[in-house]
């Protein structure tokens, strides 16, 4: 009977491990993001860019700077999933109840915005080993791998170029985490009341289909201009003349690239709280429920 009265709750690492291992399925989804946000016309779509990619490097070209996606998910990922995911356990426990949703946007956002600060290094050297492969063989940066690629920016370009579009990494962070884990959480507790579904996989994955939504809608604009300018050569002055330059394409220029974002952040967002799920449940630490 004692198994039936337990509960168990996630590890605050738990969070960094499901979203390396859904980075591992996405990451071609993700480069070819890259590829078409920092195209200056639209020129190409998904499918036409993924062809030209494996055509001029081949397949293993879409897994170009995977140990940068890695290291970004196991500082910024981890980051904003140990502090919602400790404070909402830590705090629900003692209300005896879930938290009201105001309180889980709060914690989000401030999850995500320091997880976002703390990866932003991770993030731009990601960024700049997917987009190296479109640029000429004499401009190329060629990083072995994420260290090699942190070692060279902090070497060459100074720390302060390590967190350039840290401002703007950390917005992101905090949109995202309040779409994906805010929501997520929101999502889980609506579908459960329903009662047509128990606490099990095919309710983890609708809660995380419309989190990844949710994710995708509040952040895109802002995923634009961060890859804009952490791909600049000095072009913009900040972030708002980067917001003005981008403007003065039309207002669907923020939204460039939504589909593609849609199909690599709801399949990611949907592994990283199936994987997290999983995790708790065969790995959690036991609690008396």
């Amino acid at each position: 009977m004692t198994t039936m009265a337990e509960k168990r709750v996630s590890r605050w690492y738990f969070g960094g491990l499901a979203s390396c291992g859904a980075a591992c399925c996405t990451h071609p989804l993700d480069l070819i993001k890259v590829h078409l946000q920092t195209q200056q016309e639209v020129k190409m779509r998904m499918t036409g860019m993924a062809i030209r990619v494996v055509r001029s490097d081949g397949l293993l070209a879409l897994y170009n700077g995977l140990s940068a996606s890695l290291c970004r998910q196991l500082t910024y990922s981890m980051t904003r999933f140990a502090i919602y995911e400790t404070v909402r356990d830590k705090v629900a426990g003692g209300n005896k109840g879930p938290l009201p949703f105001y309180q889980k946007v709060l914690l989000g956002a401030f999850g995500g915005f320091a997880g976002g600060f703390v990866g932003t290094p991770a993030d731009m050297v990601n960024v700049r080993m997917q987009n190296d492969m479109k640029l000429p063989a004499e401009l190329r940066r060629n990083y072995a791998h994420a260290l090699d690629g942190l070692y060279r920016v902090l070497r060459e370009e100074g720390l302060k170029k390590l967190f350039s579009g840290a401002s703007m990494a950390s917005s992101r962070g905090a949109l995202v985490t309040v779409g994906q884990l805010s929501c997520y959480d929101q999502a889980k507790q609506l579908v459960l009341s329903t009662g047509f579904l128990s606490d099990n996989i095919l309710a983890h994955f609708l809660s995380s289909v419309i989190a990844g939504g949710c994710a995708t809608f509040l952040c895109q604009p802002l995923d634009v201009m961060k890859t804009r300018l952490m791909n600049s050569k000095g072009e913009y002055r900040g972030v708002m003349h980067c917001a003005m330059e981008t403007a003065k394409l039309g207002p669907m220029a923020f939204y460039k690239g939504f589909v593609p974002a849609a199909i690599r952040l709801v399949p990611h967002t949907v592994l990283t709280f199936v994987f997290l799920e999983q995790l708790r449940k065969y790995f959690g630490i036991r609690m008396p429920a």
